[in-house]
């Protein structure tokens, strides 16, 4: 019987890791079929091939925050195999897009699927270890994302070689087998009936993303002070306006308030959306500057920039120990530090003459090292200063301030690039990588030491009063 349990227990941990890790694997694994892309869409301008990025953390980011309270309320078993199959499917859909168009929807919809996944699984994970080892649980989610974003790199490149369809086929059989496993393995968690979600409010705040990260992206392109970009912004200002507006009055609002009036809760988010812009910036120029730059094939750039991604995967769980014991505002801004130190060793170092091991590869593993540092400390951040019942929802928080980060690092660095960069363009976007990391280190900082807070009275959550006080703690 025992046995039984404990492997049914190591099957839910293993489907859920699943999860995190083909979407990390999604993240990244783009990027290095980027150049690929060009050539099957040679038509296409490298900001409008950059939303096959930009429609997954965008929709991604919208869809977090209502899949963690749907969780919450609603069970996270349920909600999580619906975003693996959702995701499953839609990375089908991506393998057999036939033009541009289609590509864009698919990764939109694969992103939807990531978003029921990804605070879902937190809760599951976290259900599944003792309180006393909750930081090794954090340590693990985190740990599982760079073992995934370290096989998107030499794996991307290996299937791009062949067939950028490929990068998205891997995910099939990976995805088919965790569903089967998933029913039987994981547990039902509560079924609380709540408020329907505030869908008007998640449509605002896709649009509003969408527009943002289109008037950067686009704006090189189209001039600054063309009616289109005002037009954009003008709408991207706006519905990020009404989107507050209704989070302040609907009883299931895209963004809840009272999470955000938890000061480190706050901060812990901002922390994570200017690192991820970072690393956004990282990602998309990494591969550029290797293909384009140095005249380095996809698979050779993948396997150049792998290092970094690995030295984060051997550092991630560790790192998540000592955010719990020593603080993540410590232990993040180390973290932040390092990848910024990356990011200007990049900057100053790199030049047109190809030198991995002079020049780029210490920049790669000092940026990874902080990459690994700083992932738990986020996530600790982010989630430690919540009440239980609301870990589902604090962490579509944070994973929505992430992709937000991701998809304006992207764009800005797509504007950066437009046109026919050399070696000092690249080193702007170098530099725009450190100038976020560091930002991010200081709100992490700010944060100070995160202890839990007491759990909820018997019978029920914490009620508004109490998170109220959870905000000034």
């Amino acid at each position: 019987m025992r046995s039984s349990a404990g492997l049914r227990r190591g099957l839910a941990i293993a489907v859920i890791l699943v999860g995190v890790f083909v979407s990390a694997v999604d993240m990244l694994i783009v990027n290095i079929a980027f150049p690929r892309l060009e050539e099957s869409f040679p038509s296409a301008s490298l900001t409008g091939l950059s939303w096959v990025m930009s429609a997954y953390a965008i929709t991604y980011a919208a869809l977090l925050l209502p899949s963690g309270r749907w969780a919450d309320r609603s069970g996270t078993k349920q909600v999580f195999l619906l975003g693996l199959g959702v995701f499953t499917a839609a990375s089908a859909g991506c393998a057999a897009a036939p033009d541009l168009g289609v590509l864009i929807a698919t990764r939109a919809l694969q992103g939807v699927g990531a978003a029921l996944m990804a605070p879902s699984s937190m809760s599951l994970l976290l259900g599944l270890f003792p309180p006393r080892k909750r930081g090794v649980a954090v340590g693990l989610w985190t740990a599982v994302g760079g073992v995934g974003s370290a096989a998107a790199l030499p794996l991307g490149g290996l299937l791009a070689e062949v067939d950028w369809r490929w990068v998205f086929v891997v995910n099939l059989p990976l995805g088919a087998v965790a569903l089967l496993l998933g029913g039987w393995s994981l547990t039902r968690s509560g079924t609380e009936d709540g408020p329907r979600p505030d869908l008007l409010g998640i449509g605002l705040l896709a649009v509003s993303v969408g527009a943002i990260v289109g008037t950067i992206s686009q704006g090189q392109a189209w001039g600054w002070t063309s009616a289109q970009v005002i037009g954009l912004s003008a709408v991207g200002v706006l519905g990020l306006v009404l989107t507050v507006h209704r989070a302040r009055r609907h009883p299931a609002p895209v963004i809840e308030p009272a999470l955000l009036r938890i000061r480190k809760v706050a901060l812990g988010n901002v922390a994570t959306g200017f690192f991820f812009m970072g690393v956004g910036a990282m990602a998309l120029s990494t591969i550029l500057f290797l293909t384009q730059i140095w005249r380095h094939t996809t698979l050779r750039g993948a396997l150049e920039i792998a290092p970094g991604p690995i030295a984060a995967t051997l550092f991630a769980v560790p790192s998540g120990i000592l955010a719990v014991r020593y603080g993540a505002h410590l232990v993040g801004a180390v973290g932040a530090g390092l990848f910024a130190a990356g990011g200007l060793w990049w900057a100053f170092a790199v030049d047109g003459t190809p030198d991995f091991t002079g020049t780029f590869l210490p920049g790669g593993i000092v940026g990874g090292i902080g990459f690994g540092v700083i992932l738990p400390a986020l996530a600790a951040a982010s989630t430690l200063a919540l009440p239980p019942e609301r870990v589902a929802t604090g962490t579509g928080m944070a994973s929505m301030s992430r992709q937000i980060g991701m998809a304006l690092g992207v764009a800005v660095v797509s504007a950066v690039l437009t046109g026919h960069p050399g070696v000092a363009t690249y080193r702007t976007a170098f530099l725009i990588m450190a100038g976020a990391s560091l930002v991010s280190g200081l709100a992490l900082f700010a944060i100070g030491p995160t202890t839990p807070p007491a759990p909820a009275a018997p019978g029920g959550e914490h009620q508004p009063e109490q998170l109220s006080r959870a905000a000034t703690s």
